[in-house]
C-alpha cells in the first residue's frame, strides 16, 4: 500500500501551491532546517513520490475548477513583464510660458489672450472716465502672442527656463488602456502626496515566468508536477464526457 502524506508534508505542498517557492513552503510547514540545508530538504520534498502525486492531484482539480491553464497564466504574466510603464505613467519635461512666445515673451492660449483683452478694455474705460485721453492710455500688449501648448518640449534657447522647462507627471485615461497594459495596471489611490498609480511588479512577473518555464531551481519538479496535473485534469474531463478509453 502506498504511503500517505504526513500532515507536515501536506502543509508544505499546500504552501508550495500558493507561492511556488519550495524553501518558503518548507519553512511555512514548520520544518526546522535553515539556509542551504532548508533548500536541499525542500528540493527533496518536491521529488517525494507522495508529494508529487498530491501536488498533481491538487493542480488537476484547480485546472478543472477554474478552467485556467498554465498558458493562460503565462500569457498574463508575459503581458505584465513586457508592458511599457511609460504607456501608463510618464514624467515629462514640458515647455514654460516663455519658450515659444515672440521674442521669448510670455505666451498665452487664445482664451487667455481674449480674457486679457477684455480686462484691458475695462481698465481703459475706467481711465477714460477719469479724464485720460485715448492716446494717453497704454495700448494692449500682446506679449509673446497666442499659441501656448503646454505639451511641447522645452525650447533649448529659452532664457527663462534655460531649456529645461518644468517637470510634470502624466497619467493616461486608464479606461482606455489596451489589454496588455490593463494587465500591468493595478489601480490608483489618493494619498497625502497626491495621486499614486499602482502597477503590478514587472520583476515579480519575470521571476514567476522564469519559474513556470523552469529557468530557476525548481525546473524538474515543477515540470513533472504540472504535466502530471494537466494529464489528470484531461482524464477527468474524459470521464465526465463518458470516455473511459483513456485515449
Amino acid at each position: 500500500m502506498a504511503k500517505k502524506l504526513t500532515e507536515q508534508q501536506q502543509r508544505f505542498a499546500d504552501a508550495f501551491l500558493v507561492s511556488l517557492n519550495a524553501t518558503a513552503a518548507y519553512k511555512s510547514a514548520g520544518y526546522k532546517a535553515k539556509g542551504n540545508a532548508a533548500e536541499s530538504a525542500a528540493s527533496r520534498l518536491l521529488r517525494n513520490v507522495q508529494v508529487v502525486a498530491y501536488l498533481a492531484e491538487r493542480r488537476a482539480a484547480r485546472i478543472e475548477r477554474t478552467d485556467i491553464t498554465q498558458d493562460d497564466v503565462l500569457r498574463e504574466l508575459r503581458a505584465i513583464m513586457t508592458a511599457d510603464t511609460n504607456e501608463i505613467v510618464q514624467y515629462r519635461r514640458l515647455c514654460c510660458r516663455f519658450c515659444y512666445g515672440t521674442d521669448f515673451k510670455y505666451q498665452s492660449t487664445p482664451a487667455e489672450q481674449e480674457k486679457r483683452r477684455r480686462e484691458h478694455l475695462v481698465e481703459s474705460g475706467k481711465l477714460q472716465a477719469q479724464g485720460l485721453k485715448p492716446e494717453q492710455i497704454p495700448a494692449f500688449d500682446e506679449l509673446g502672442g497666442i499659441g501656448f501648448d503646454k505639451r511641447r518640449d522645452p525650447h533649448p534657447d529659452c532664457p527663462e527656463c534655460f531649456g529645461e522647462g518644468h517637470g510634470s507627471i502624466f497619467v493616461k485615461d486608464t479606461r482606455k488602456l489596451p489589454p496588455a497594459l490593463k494587465s500591468l495596471y493595478a489601480g490608483v489611490k489618493l494619498g497625502k502626496d497626491g495621486l499614486e498609480v499602482k502597477l503590478h511588479s514587472k520583476d515579480n512577473a519575470t521571476q514567476l515566468v522564469a519559474r513556470h518555464l523552469g529557468m530557476l531551481k525548481d525546473k524538474v519538479e515543477i515540470e513533472i508536477n504540472d504535466k502530471l496535473a494537466e494529464r489528470l485534469a484531461a482524464a477527468r474531463r474524459r470521464r465526465a464526457n463518458g470516455d473511459e478509453s483513456g485515449a
